[in-house]
């Protein structure tokens, strides 16, 4: 993180996506070969994100459909009254 800002950087948010995918991907008892051959997304570029946090969106939902955490995303860019109703579900 940026010692200057408050705010996480890109590769901060990359760095951690990674991480807990990772611990789901073995928390779910896939092996890296195995989540490559399921979910359509190359070996390399499975290890390559969980070693760097780079990746496509698109390989990206397809690792996490796998996971069933697609629906994870659906919140990623909601703004005003859905967001208002999202955090009170959260409060409740």
């Amino acid at each position: 993180m940026n010692p200057y800002s408050v705010k996480p950087l890109p590769s901060d948010i990359q760095a951690s996506l990674a991480d807990k995918f990772r611990k789901l991907r073995r928390a779910q008892g896939y092996s890296q070969e195995e989540m490559a051959k399921r979910s359509g997304v190359s070996l390399g570029s499975l290890k390559r994100f969980e070693n760097s946090g780079q990746i496509s969106l698109e390989s990206l939902l397809k690792l996490s459909h796998l996971l069933d955490r697609l629906d994870d995303f659906k919140s990623v860019f909601v703004q005003g009254e859905d967001m208002n109703r999202i955090e009170k579900l959260f409060k409740s």
